[in-house]
């Protein structure tokens, strides 16, 4: 992949919406924006803010953080690090 964030933003592979619930299968328009994914890359952060997170944390983010864009056919978010709520362990 040729992207690298700048500063304190972090790029994120949003993890895949739930396909299917209790044997009813969900169409696409109904599906919950996913809240959790992993990270792909991150800047080295700012002079004010040091860049804590690393490229392969699971995170949780809010519904609306980040910029939606899409590279080589794949779906990514990219937003501040500040967004992210909490890293998995």
């Amino acid at each position: 992949m040729n992207i690298k964030p700048l500063a304190d933003r972090v790029l994120v592979a949003p993890a895949a919406a739930e396909e299917k619930v209790g044997g009813i299968i969900i169409p696409d328009t109904a599906k919950e924006k996913p809240l959790r994914g992993r990270i792909v890359a991150a800047g080295k952060g700012s002079k004010d803010e040091e860049m804590i997170l690393k490229e392969g944390d699971e995170v949780l983010y809010g519904k609306y953080a980040g910029t939606e864009l899409e590279l080589d056919g794949e779906k990514f978010l990219i937003m501040r690090q500040s967004d992210v709520l909490a890293v998995i362990q």
